[in-house]
């Protein structure tokens, strides 16, 4: 009966040093080893949201190698919306050295993870990222390739680019003063605010054949693609694309008229400067 009573009061006394030594060890960590095992035991979780949401966070600790390594490791999870987060929070991270694996992230099934990885290589300013946003706006290829059957699905298809514009943080709204009535326009059209954001991202691509996709887009049924084809080439500074666009001074949508109008002085006005 004592032996019996000494070994409880043994267990009891051991478990109370175990629960004083992690305590111990808790009170002993700095803030950032504490922040650090948050983010650890999120990112290795079950749980896909929250995986997610702690390895997009990253993309606030700039030139952090240990918080570069976690998203590189993200970027194989088995769920598309933490695999793009990975990719987004290399960018902002600053990764350069993550390019080869942000290109081949650009080979991702799913279109939100592509996005985000051709927005991080943009964000690096690698010019891998234009083929992406070229595909996008024109639905091929640079090298004049089509697209699998699969992609052209992907990219026409409203729920998809939801997500991408949501996910990967990329939509064009013309102009926030234009008040509500574009707004709802905008909300209705999942698929224009993406293509053209696309748009925005192929003004600063050097490459010939990014200024006539421009100037494609600059006669897309989409008036939201139109402004923002427009927009970009006014940003482009290329006087000779003047004459392939002033046809839309007569465009059916006012912005549409606005903008080129715009568009023409400004580049006309370099060329008088030249």
């Amino acid at each position: 009966m004592v032996h019996e009573t000494r070994l409880k009061a043994a267990v009891v006394l051991g478990g109370f040093v175990v629960s004083l030594l992690l305590t111990s060890t808790i009170c002993a960590q700095t803030p950032s080893q504490r922040a650090w095992q948050i983010l650890k035991a999120a990112a290795g979780g079950s749980n896909a949201g929250e995986r997610a949401a702690a390895i997009s966070v990253l993309e606030l600790t700039p030139g952090n190698p240990d918080a570069q390594a976690m998203a590189e490791k993200a970027l194989s999870d088995p769920k598309p919306e933490v695999r793009a987060a990975a990719a987004e929070a290399l960018g902002g991270i600053g990764a350069s050295s993550s390019i080869p694996a942000l290109k081949n992230a650009v080979k991702d099934p799913e279109i939100t993870v592509v996005v985000a990885a051709a927005k991080a290589l943009h964000d690096l300013k690698d010019p891998a990222a234009y083929e992406v946003y070229y595909a996008i706006l024109t639905g091929e290829r640079k090298s004049g390739d089509s697209l699998v059957e699969s992609q052209k699905k992907m990219l026409s298809d409203p729920k998809k680019m939801a997500q991408v514009g949501f996910a990967a943080g990329v939509g064009f709204i013309p102009f926030a003063g234009l008040g509500l009535g574009a707004l709802k326009t905008v909300t209705k059209d999942d698929v224009s605010p993406v293509r053209a954001a696309a748009t925005k991202i192929l003004a600063s691509d050097p490459d010939p054949k990014s200024a006539d996709a421009l100037v494609a887009a600059s006669t897309d049924k989409s008036w939201i693609v139109r402004v923002a084809a427009l927009d970009a080439i006014a940003h482009r500074g290329d006087p000779a694309l003047v004459d392939r666009i002033h046809a839309r001074l007569d465009d059916e949508k006012d912005l549409v008229r606005f903008i080129a109008a715009a568009t023409i002085i400004r580049l006309t006005s370099s060329r008088a400067d030249q």
